[in-house]
């Protein structure tokens, strides 16, 4: 190793840190149910140390046992197949367990083995079927989309037909807007599109779907550079609106009914699709009895929610309850999040989140109009798990009840009229749950950023009916892990509190003074820390930066969502402050003054998306305090990315000035070094974005670093590793002072098959 060079192992521990290597170093961190028919007993797969096994869990009987002997079927499989097979890792992701067999699918075919004896031999098996159709919940028939139409199929081979013909490239049915950050990631696996937005009915004899209209909306051009298959670059030129545009996506719901053939559209207007699908989003849901969908529409501007009663047989839509606000109303705090509304049995009660109060409360509201407020208190409701609508109760996670951690879920419980209330799990982990489908019971793991997750099942009153994992992270620490350090500091503004993580650098010396890395996210549609051990997107890359010798911090800073309407509210009209950009550099000062080995004299940022927005803003805003950034990705100026985000999360159009947020405007202020990097063809958050700020620090003779990489998307599917290895060279030889291990380069990354199923859907 030269002298004024990293040591080779850093980046080792670095890259083996990061998060496609998590399921090699953590087992049984997490457990994904597959539902047996009773709606209790479930079957899934776990790592171990003598490899995947797949487990059977009964929580009546406080169950788990193996859901079959693993050598035993190897063997058997490899006698009947003729091929050789590994107990540690059987060729199947997934089984059918019967009463005396366990079926799956191997080596092109369908397989029983009884388990009696374990026999293996050939079996009838569905036929396999088209991977982007989706089932109906019966599994006799699937409904899938042909060119801008969509058909159905009998799953037996028996049938198929169409269920609408009129379809347009102006007028889709079951699509999402042209873009959705998916789209040039899908065709490079061979997709030509998502699989449709629609919902079966529970009776699975009907749909809901939407038409997606984008008539007139206004396109946007990416070039793809360098061709699959060669030749001239291809122009590419999806539709994209922008605030204050006219013409913007929009969805008109329709009913197909399956075996009519017949289409009942909405007798209303049609709901703002400009983030995605509100199927996908789960803005609309079916009635238990398959009466009636309910749906959310949000005025264009985010200041009114409404739900409305769409009766499948007539398309007659009434409306039950409306919320108007000075600023964004919400069904959850977070963007992704499924809304916290549900209608109880019967449809004459609706269960309503609002923060009418300043929190994220759930209200009662009857058909005669009235409202009863089931919970309160200065904290908020983050789901909704169970209502037992015959003893009258509610059952619900809430953060801000564990004292230090305003982040960290508890279950708890409450009657409808508001009496009652009580904490489930009353220790002061974070619980992250899945009710079974029966209600009875529900999966509990409980976790923190420094404590690996246990995970169990329990019934409604807390009681464990069954232990099912405790995560192993022997092998991560080993790996040069180590835990995340948790703090609270005070904001900005003097009285606030603002808490985060911390994460020490690899071999960490109290006497050595280190560099120190910011990893914002700018948008406040998500956190940046993550309250449970799984620390998120971003936080593995803060786990593999500090194993380069950084110390990183990340911040939720006000206007971050997860805690009171206030704190959110404090980014409306303000994403210039990139959710509390001021509260990060009153963090590092404070953090600073009792941790000597924070250098503030070498800080830098990273961040991707609007963490690349952040990243930047933070560079021309705190120049005294940045001093390297690089931004990935980055949504550099809010009026040019979909309404959705700059009218929903900044004001509209008119009421709020997008260019006092865009970086553009202050690009003359860059003062630090940066490194920008986007994809050709994102299609998510244009590269022209970027393009558009390199132009302007270019014409004020700016120095800084461009890498364009011409086939990547928003995520840089298959180039992330050149990516990251950019980032991580770039910081190194800025902000370390050193260079990078000669010779050094990350592998790519594997595709991960399971994990983009699980992303479609």
């Amino acid at each position: 190793m030269h002298s004024n060079e990293i040591d080779l192992r850093a980046y080792q521990t670095a890259e083996r840190l990061l998060r496609h290597h998590r399921k090699e170093l953590v087992r049984g961190d997490k457990v994904k149910p597959r539902w047996l028919e009773d709606g209790s007993r479930f079957w899934y797969a776990v790592a171990t140390a003598e490899g995947k096994r797949f487990v059977l869990a009964d929580p009546a009987t406080g169950s788990r046992t193996p859901a079959f002997d693993h050598e035993r079927l190897a063997a058997a499989l490899a006698e009947a197949s003729g091929q050789e097979v590994d107990a540690a890792a059987l060729p199947f992701p997934a089984i059918v367990p019967t009463a005396d067999a366990v079926e799956f699918d191997a080596f092109g075919e369908h397989w029983r083995c009884r388990l009696d004896h374990y026999a293996v031999e050939k079996a009838e098996g569905a036929a396999p079927g088209n991977p982007l159709a989706v089932p109906a919940p019966d599994g006799k028939h699937a409904v899938y989309r042909a060119g801008h139409d969509l058909r159905a199929l009998a799953l037996d081979g028996s049938r198929d037909w169409a269920l609408t013909s009129d379809g347009t490239e102006d007028k889709d049915y079951g699509a999402n807007p042209d873009y959705l950050m998916y789209s040039t990631l899908l065709g490079k696996i061979g997709l030509p599109h998502l699989p449709p937005a629609v919902s079966w009915s529970p009776d699975a004899t009907k749909v809901l779907t939407h038409r997606t209209d984008q008539t007139g909306v206004r396109r946007t051009h990416l070039v793809d550079a360098a061709p699959a298959g060669g030749g001239e670059p291809a122009l590419l030129s999806p539709r994209f609106a922008v605030p204050g545009d006219e013409a913007v996506p929009l969805a008109e719901y329709v009913v197909l009914d399956v075996e009519a053939g017949t289409a009942t559209f909405a007798q209303a207007e049609p709901v703002g699709a400009s983030m995605m699908s509100p199927v996908f989003q789960k803005w609309a849901w079916w009635a238990e009895d398959s009466s009636a969908v309910y749906y959310l529409h949000r005025t264009r501007d985010q200041r009114t929610l409404s739900l409305h009663r769409l009766d499948a047989a007539s398309g007659e839509v009434t409306t039950l309850v409306t919320e108007t606000g000075g600023t964004r109303v919400e069904p959850s705090q977070q963007q992704l999040a499924a809304p916290l509304v549900k209608v109880l049995s019967g449809g004459s009660e609706v269960l309503w989140y609002s923060q009418r109060d300043g929190w994220g409360h759930l209200y009662l509201h009857a058909a005669d109009g009235t409202a009863t407020q089931v919970t309160s208190g200065a904290w908020g409701v983050q789901e909704i798990l169970h209502v037992d609508e015959a003893q009258r109760v509610l059952y619900f996670t809430a953060s801000g009840l564990v004292e230090g951690s305003p982040y960290r879920r508890s279950v708890c419980r409450v009657n409808l009229d508001g009496s009652g209330f009580a904490r489930i799990t009353g220790d002061d982990l974070d619980h992250e749950v899945t009710v079974t489908p029966s209600g009875a019971y529900f999966l509990d793991s409980a976790s923190a950023s420094d404590t690996p997750p246990v995970i169990t099942v329990r019934d409604w009153t807390g009681a464990v009916a069954v232990e099912l994992e405790r995560a192993d992270i022997s092998l991560l620490e080993e790996a040069g892990w180590s835990r995340p350090e948790a703090f609270t500091v005070t904001s900005a503004d003097g009285t606030t509190e603002v808490h985060g993580l911390l994460y020490k650098p690899l071999g960490f010396d109290p006497e050595k003074s280190y560099p120190v890395l910011d990893t914002p996210y700018g948008l406040p549609t998500a956190n940046r820390v993550s309250p449970s051990f799984d620390p998120g997107h971003y936080g593995y890359d803060a786990e593999a930066l500090a194993a380069l010798g950084f110390v990183v911090i990340a911040v939720d800073g006000q206007g971050s969502p997860g805690r009171s309407k206030a704190f959110h509210d404090a980014s409306y009209g303000n994403l210039g402050d990139a959710c509390g950009l001021a509260d990060h550099v009153a963090a590092l000062r404070e953090l600073a003054a009792t941790r000597p080995w924070m250098d503030l004299e070498r800080v830098g940022v990273t961040g991707m998306s609007s963490g690349g927005y952040a990243a930047v803003r933070a560079l021309l805003r705190y120049p005294e305090v940045f001093t390297v950034g690089v931004a990935e990705s980055g949504m550099h100026d809010f009026g040019a990315l979909e309404p959705g985000l700059g009218e929903g999360y900044h004001g509209p159009v008119g009421e709020a000035d997008y260019a006092e947020v865009s970086n553009i405007g202050i690009a003359d202020r860059l003062q630090g070094k940066l490194l920008l990097i986007h994809g050709g063809l994102d299609d998510r958050v244009s590269p022209q974005l970027t393009l558009r700020l390199a132009e302007r620090l270019v014409q004020h003779g700016k120095d800084f670093d461009l890498v364009l990489v011409p086939g990547a998307d928003h995520i840089y599917f298959g180039y992330e590793h050149y990516v990251t290895q950019r980032r991580w060279d770039f910081l190194v030889r800025n902000l370390l002072g050193v260079e990078p291990p000669a010779g050094f380069r990350l592998p790519p990354v594997p595709i991960d098959m399971e994990a983009l199923a699980e992303l479609f859907g």
